[in-house]
Formats: structure tokens, sequence, C-alpha cells
């Protein structure tokens, strides 16, 4: 396959098999840190909430805050990988991420815990795609799919990440310690995981990339696609035990467990997800992740049954959990300017994870909970209709390949 940047085809040579092999579990170790903030920080909210006396609405306007600070500095990462280097940058980066989950607990007040949730979501970002970025590289040395488990490699890290913050909140521990702890120990791991990342560094006649470049439109595309699924991601997380509660009056303890099992069953897909790929291809696999999905999500609707309801969600994380691990590969193989474009898809994935929890509960008030995954089912099914992006991507980069080796023979 085509190496996807042209700053990356200056790496260092001697890439053999064994270095790639080596490189790409230490890009699942870095994944699986980076998962691992999200879980032990999404556990401790609630300490979070009650330390700084905020209620509801106020701590609904906090947790934007990170999806805001990704977006604003997701576009800066291509020039940082491109300045420091893929394993200096990265290394960094993830730094920064992990130190940062000791912030939100140490915020005394509303307008600190935003900026704090302004910093965490900002260097989240960044080493989200410095980390995608690289994976997409060495995917396409090694010439076989490997996205998925990456992802597969997050989940793992942030159900790590939660079951120590459950462990932590049911022995009452101070947040403040726990967090401090954590990011600690993440930092340390990050560190040891960057070690065998591969140090990729453009040429001295590649130009840099802007300090501040807007994606293509191509991976507005790309990204649209990955907004259907992380829209039915978040939705079916944040809602499937409300939904079990409130519609089918499911006890409080299984409704909670559904949505600890959508979690595992999207990990498990995502772990073995490569090999379908790699038999059946990204835009087959996700035309049936995107059947799966809506079959799914229609089961949810016409739910007389609990275990109905269940049933449907674990058909929904099936089917959406490859799709973003394969718009990033996408993004990456879409243009000259793979950190770009992953920035793109990732500021509309993560955007869609944020609206998606308010848009859920705002058609709920309106109609009703039904209603609202009758959205989901609607989106599941766009998975469908634009799984052909993803091939199509591959096919202009190939193209564009072609095109420049035709005017350097020339």
């Amino acid at each position: 396959m085509e190496s996807i940047g042209a700053a990356d085809r200056s790496a260092p040579a001697g890439f053999s098999e064994r270095s790639l092999r080596r490189a790409r579990f230490s890009v699942a170790a870095v994944f699986a840190v980076h998962g691992a903030v999200t879980g032990s920080l999404a556990t401790r909210i609630p300490w979070i909430q009650d330390h700084t006396g905020i209620g509801a609405g106020q701590l609904g306007l906090a947790l934007a805050f990170p999806a805001i600070g990704a977006s604003v500095a997701m576009p800066l990462a291509g020039r940082i990988s491109h300045r420091f280097g893929a394993r200096t940058a990265l290394r960094g980066l993830l730094a920064l991420w992990t130190a940062s989950l000791a912030l939100p607990a140490l915020s005394p007040h509303l307008p600190a815990l935003c900026c704090t949730l302004f910093v965490y979501g900002a260097t989240a970002g960044m080493a989200d795609v410095a980390m995608n970025a690289l994976g997409v590289e060495i995917e396409e040395r090694l010439g076989r799919p490997i996205m998925s488990g990456l992802h597969g490699m997050w989940s793992v890290g942030a159900l790590a990440g939660s079951a120590a913050g459950t462990v932590a909140a049911h022995a009452a521990l101070d947040a403040r310690a726990h967090l401090v702890i954590a990011a600690a120990v993440l930092t340390a791991l990050g560190a040891v995981a960057c070690r065998g990342v591969p140090d990729l560094r453009g040429g001295p006649e590649e130009h840099p990339p802007p300090r501040f470049a807007l994606p293509p439109a191509s991976a507005l595309v790309i990204g649209a696609v990955g907004f259907c699924a992380v829209f039915a991601e978040g939705a079916s997380l944040d809602w499937s035990a409300v939904y079990l509660r409130d519609v089918l009056g499911t006890s409080a303890g299984p409704a909670a467990a559904s949505t600890t099992a959508f979690a595992c069953t999207m990990a498990v897909a995502r772990l073995v997800g490569d090999a379908v790929v790699a038999r059946f291809g990204a835009v087959r696999t996700v035309r049936a992740g995107g059947v799966l999905a809506t079959a799914g999500g229609l089961l949810v609707v016409a739910a007389v049954h609990p275990t109905m309801a269940m049933g449907g969600f674990a058909l929904i994380g099936t089917g959406i959990a490859v799709v973003v691990p394969l718009a990033f590969a996408a993004a990456g193989r879409s243009g000259p300017a793979p950190s770009q474009s992953i920035a793109g898809v990732a500021t509309i994935t993560y955007t869609s994870g944020l609206i998606a929890p308010s848009a859920m509960g705002s058609i709920a008030d309106a109609t009703s909970l039904t209603v609202s995954f009758g959205l989901v089912t609607v989106l599941a099914f766009g998975l469908v209709v634009g799984a052909g992006v993803l091939g199509a991507a591959g096919r202009t980069a190939a193209a564009s390949a072609s095109c420049e080796a035709t005017a350097e023979a020339r």
C-alpha cells in the first residue's frame, strides 16, 4: 500500500518486519494509555460535581469544554509532529494528556473546572491525532489492517481505567489522590510505550504544514460517516440504561449492566475487526456493520422485553465498532497531509460525541425516548449509504501517488 504522506516517505531506513511489529505493539500500548485516562476521569465525575458544588446544568456546561478544547487544538497536531518528529511529539503530547488527568479534581469551582477541562480536551485531541497518524503509517507499512485493533486497545484501556476508578470510588478514596496517582502511573506507562514508536520526520525539502490548518473537503465527507457511528455510540452508552429503566421497566442493576455490556461488545468487535477488514475490505465491512447496527436500532425501538433491547444494543455496538478506526485510516490515505485530514475527522467525531447525549434528551423531551432511538437507527443506516467514501479515499490517494510518480519519471 502507498504511504500516507510525502513527509513520512523520508522516514528512517531499516523498517524490518520485526521493527514494525514492535512499533505496532508500542502504538497499541499508547492507545490503551489514552483510553485509560478517559475511563479514569469518567468514574469520578460525580465526586467532582459534589466537590465543586455545581448542579446538573452547570456540569453539562463544563463537560462541553473537553470537546471544545479538542476541536481548537487538534489542527495544531500536524505542525507539532512535523517540528519535533513523530516520537518526540507523541511522547510530549501524551505526557501532557496523562498529567492533565489530575487537574479537574483539583478545580475548586465552575470557572476553574471549565478551564481545566478545556486543557484536558486540548491535550487529548492533539495526542489523539498524533497516535492515529502513527497508526495509519504503521498500517500502511505493514500492508494489513491494524486500526481496528488499536482502537480496541483504547477501549480496553478505558475499561481498565473505569474499573480502577470504580474501585477507588467504592473505597471512598478522595478523587484528588486517586487521579494524581493515576496521572503519575499513566504518564510513566506512556513514556515507556513511546520508546518503541518510530521517529518519523519530514525530509529537509518538505514544507511544514500550516500552524493552524482547516481540514480538507475529503476529511469532511469521511467525517460524516464517523459522525453517524459516534452519535450511535454516544447515544447508546449514555441512554441505554435509561431506556431499559424508563421504557421497559427494568430494575437499576440490569439497566446499568447494559451500558458495561455495550462497551465490552464494542471492545471485542474492535479487537477482532482487523481480521474482518483484511478478509472483506473496509467498504463491505462498514456496510455490513451498518446493516447490523440498523437491525439493532429497529430491535431496540420495537423491544417489548429488556432482553430484546439488550440484543439490539449489542448489534448496534458490533455494527459501529470498526467505523471510526476505518474513518481515521481513510482520512490518513486521502491526501498528502494525513495529520490534517485525521484532525478534521477527529473534530467531527468529537462534535458528534458532544451533541449526541443532549440531542437524544431534547428529542425525548419533545416526543419519547423511543423516537430518539429511531434517529439512532436512521444514522446507523447512513453507514450503509456512506460506506463507499472509505474506499474512495484509498483510490484518490493511489491516483495521486500515481500522478506524482509519473511526474517524477518525466
